[in-house]
């Protein structure tokens, strides 16, 4: 029997598992509603409905709605994912058949309903057809904290949210650029997850919670934890006091003033040695007794109240990532990286870094090369070995001249500094094109960020006089649209339109494309931040295959 007036559907959210986190609003929600639904387990009973047995109405109407898969594997022709979407479907059958008989439905879930919740899918669906509303419940991470009794983010740290599924190098790398970390989805995900831990550097201070608030509930550190053990209601409380690199002293040693050996230094709080001495990282240092011959040749200790301040300078090796894929990487680099204590760079090149244990990753935006190369510097300076990563070669508008420029400083004149060679985009563009900088070339950069514009256009000038095959870095950007059609126009003054132009976009990944054209019937809309534009010389010339080739001579 149907009628005008439909149901509303709420989600309520019930908290971890404790009754008593059941907020006052779901409570009165949930003793008032005709219908009950809630998600039960394969061959389990629902955890949801113990949670809340004591408020759901003698009278109510309740709909058990039970997976038919977890995490085992099925016959379903759809696979997992096929046969999750048939059971939420089947579920929002059921309860619309409910709605649409004028019938209220609540649906509870488990510690927040938009949290890791399987409830947000029958939202999802409904949202659009009857009235919905959603209550927030206590989370079980926030249970889980507070079962630890460790503050879990303080003052600027950053906390995230990861489920251990992800991929282990990935999970590891997320765990080395946060602070403080909760890691959901254990299980079977359980020993992948406690090696990334440790290759994060975040193993020691990271605490295993199973079942937060609920009568069994235990916590140990995830060191001591049995892999086998390990159930589905548990997760990893990793707390921002347990940073390595944390500018204050972690829980165990608070109220202990750092030794000479431990001396915690960050961006705004003087050492604990002594006021007079600011520092600009954030890192736990050990405290040297000398510091060897730099640069300079000299060897010298300076002290200032009988602690050294001049800790032994480390280096920078300043390296080229190459384009993109892995195999491009030089096995001189990759050995390199393996050694160093820090990575210095643009997030996007410092994430391409696998994390290890022992490694500490220092990502910053783009546009400020100079700052970076000084945070490279003071690490080396206090006696750590950094590398300072850049895409392609690090020596073709990459990092090494920035470092260079920044130990122009004599602050930094015993400090080391190594580049060591990359794979370049250009190299990459040209070789999937075939060999057109297979005679004299110039390289240039569009973006007038550095240099005033008037120099770009009287060097386009001058390559296009000289004849010269031309790679052009940064054609385009967000902010700069126009630039390679006014290069164009520059280069159609002296080089005839149909000169041989090579547009590479995302060479060496997945998503590449190789665009052989025309200077004449070169369009800049197609050139964005992605792509390196290689202008032929007047000699270059394309196969019937649609390579591109430039001789090596000129006659």
């Amino acid at each position: 029997m149907s009628t005008d007036v439909r149901g509303r559907f709420a989600v309520v959210g019930i908290g971890p598992g404790d009754p008593e986190l059941i907020t006052l609003k779901a409570a009165r929600l949930i003793g008032a509603a005709p219908v009950i639904a809630y998600h039960a387990g394969v061959r389990k009973q629902s955890h949801a409905r113990r949670i809340a047995s004591s408020l759901i109405p003698a009278e109510a109407i309740e709909e058990e709605l039970r997976y038919p898969v977890t995490t085992g594997t099925t016959s379903h022709p759809g696979g997992y994912v096929g046969a999750m979407a048939e059971f939420y479907e089947s579920c929002a059958v059921r309860l619309s058949a409910h709605l649409d008989a004028g019938r209220d439905v609540v649906l509870l879930a488990e510690g927040d309903p938009l949290f890791y919740g399987s409830s947000m899918y029958l939202h999802d669906r409904f949202k659009e057809i009857y009235e919905t509303s959603v209550v927030p419940g206590v989370p079980a991470f926030a249970a889980a904290t507070a079962a630890v009794s460790t503050p879990l983010v303080r003052q600027t740290d950053v906390l995230t949210v990861l489920p251990g599924t992800l991929p282990e190098p990935e999970l590891a790398r997320r765990l080395a650029d946060t602070e403080a970390a909760i890691i959901m989805k254990l299980g079977r995900t359980f020993p992948a997850v406690r090696s990334a831990l440790a290759a994060a550097g975040r193993l020691e201070g990271a605490w295993y919670v199973e079942r937060a608030s609920q009568p069994e509930e235990r916590w140990l550190p995830v060191a001591d934890v049995d892999p086998s053990s390990v159930p589905y209601f548990s997760l990893i409380v990793v707390p921002g006091d347990s940073q390595p690199s944390a500018g204050r002293a972690p829980a165990a040693s608070a109220g202990r003033a750092a030794s000479a050996s431990e001396r915690v230094e960050t961006n705004t709080v003087p050492c604990a040695l002594d006021s007079t001495v600011l520092v600009s990282t954030r890192l736990r240092l050990a405290a040297p007794a000398a510091r060897p011959a730099g640069r300079g040749g000299e060897s010298v200790e300076a002290t200032r109240g009988g602690v050294s301040t001049d800790p032994v300078s480390g280096e920078v090796l300043v390296v080229g990532l190459g384009p993109g894929p892995d195999g491009w990487l030089t096995p001189e680099v990759s050995a390199a990286l393996a050694e160093v204590g820090h990575v210095v760079g643009y997030a996007p090149y410092v994430n391409r870094v696998p994390q290890r244990e022992g490694l500490r990753r220092h990502a910053s935006g783009n546009t400020v090369e100079v700052d970076r190369a000084r945070h490279a510097l003071d690490l080396a300076k206090a006696g750590e070995k950094v590398a300072v990563v850049s895409g392609g070669d690090a020596g073709v508008f990459g990092m090494a001249s920035a470092v260079f420029e920044a130990a122009e400083d004599a602050a930094y004149a015993d400090v080391c500094i190594r580049v060591l060679p990359g794979v370049s985009a250009v190299q990459a563009v040209a070789a999937r094109a075939g060999a057109p900088v297979g005679a004299d070339f110039a390289v240039m950069s569009l973006s007038d960020r550095l240099k005033p514009w008037s120099v770009v256009e009287d060097r386009l000038r001058a390559v296009a006089a000289a004849d010269l095959v031309l790679a052009i870095y940064n054609p385009a950007s967000r902010s700069r649209t126009e630039q390679i059609g006014l290069a164009r126009d520059v280069l159609l003054e002296q080089r005839k339109p149909d000169t041989v132009v090579i547009v590479g976009r995302d060479i060496g990944r997945a998503e590449e494309s190789l665009t052989v054209t025309t200077l004449g019937d070169l369009d800049p809309a197609s050139i964005d931040m992605k792509c390196l534009v290689i202008v032929g010389a007047s000699s270059t010339r394309v196969t019937e295959a649609g390579q591109v080739w430039t001789p090596r001579y000129v006659r």
